[in-house]
């Protein structure tokens, strides 16, 4: 057990580190990372989710129907129950408050997920990881992106923040990271091959775009300034332990069986993502706590994870 955990979690860290050495020591710049960020989020990513789930088959997708709804749930409730505390409780702004929330339940699925699942489920991962990343982008991302436009037109602003909500969806759905993967799916249960010629195209950028996303996190976690208090030690807790854990209640409420069960714990298990950082960048909107949570969970994430790994049955 101990060599399966090393097995999928040291190449993670490993890139990880790299990145954050790069960061620290100044070889590679840690401020500005858009041009590596737009890299890895417009081209990379989408390219590997791409060529993974265009290669699988319709019962492979059809088969996630609980999945989907399990993250769906847990996405969105954390995102809440987080946005809430971070207004009432904390006494954060409303951009804050919704960076916040997103780097809280929003887990580094871009990054961590792609190598992690497929190091523990093989090629079957790439779909998981798939639907987690599509979950994300049609429902809080653009929740996050509608408050923080919101916040900075102001109170006297014209139009409510449900309209602000459909415009940001609109932008949100129109993002390689969103639409390569639906397109996938939905070219697979239509029951279209995609032509080898593509996927041999596509690969060779697919390829670095786990390694890229895993160098880009420890990159940005470079830059952080780390401080820890009660917001800080909530976003860790929730993310890396009661995420997971409601996770693993839901699949058995709705009867998922042992891998749905074990890609969705493992899946909510990953630590905190960067895309609310990434999001409130061209607000101007960085909060520390952010930034203090997107680092410690990472490095909690490796006591967690292998936790969950060493105790879910995810073989047979």
């Amino acid at each position: 057990m101990a060599h399966q955990i090393a097995t999928a979690l040291l190449p993670v860290f490993f890139a990880l580190a790299l990145g954050y050495g790069a960061g620290k020591r100044k070889i590679v710049d840690n401020q500005n990372v858009s041009s590596i960020n737009h890299m890895v989020m417009m081209f990379a990513v989408p390219a590997a989710l791409f060529v993974s789930i265009s290669s699988k088959s319709r019962s492979d997708i059809t088969s996630h129907g609980g999945f989907i709804a399990v993250l769906v749930i847990a996405m969105v409730a954390v995102y809440v129950v987080t946005l809430q505390l971070q207004l009432k409780v904390f006494k954060l702004d409303k951009a804050s408050a919704a960076v916040q929330s997103l780097t809280t339940a929003f887990p580094n699925y871009a990054s961590i997920g792609l190598p992690l699942s497929s190091a523990v489920f093989g090629d079957e991962g790439a779909i998981a990881v798939a639907i987690g990343i599509a979950v994300g982008a049609m429902t809080i991302s653009p929740l996050t992106i509608a408050l923080l436009e919101d916040a900075k037109l102001g109170p006297d602003a014209p139009g409510s923040t449900l309209s602000r909500f459909c415009a940001a969806l609109g932008k949100s759905v129109r993002k390689p990271i969103f639409w390569s993967p639906v397109l996938a799916f939905t070219l697979v249960l239509a029951d279209v091959h995609v032509p080898d010629l593509v996927q041999t195209a596509l690969t060779p950028i697919g390829v670095v775009g786990a390694g890229a996303a895993l160098f880009l996190t420890g990159l940005m976690l470079s830059a952080q300034k780390v401080t820890f208090g009660p917001d800080v030690a909530y976003g860790i807790v929730m993310k890396n332990a009661l995420m997971p854990l409601s996770v693993w209640g839901l699949c058995g409420l709705f009867g998922l069986d042992r891998l749905n069960t074990a890609e969705a714990v493992l899946l909510t298990s990953i630590p905190s993502g960067f895309f609310g950082l990434v999001f409130g960048a061209p607000f101007g909107v960085r909060p520390k706590v952010s930034g203090s949570t997107l680092m410690l969970s990472t490095g909690a994430g490796i006591v967690s994870l292998s936790v969950v790994i060493s105790l879910l049955p995810w073989r047979g």
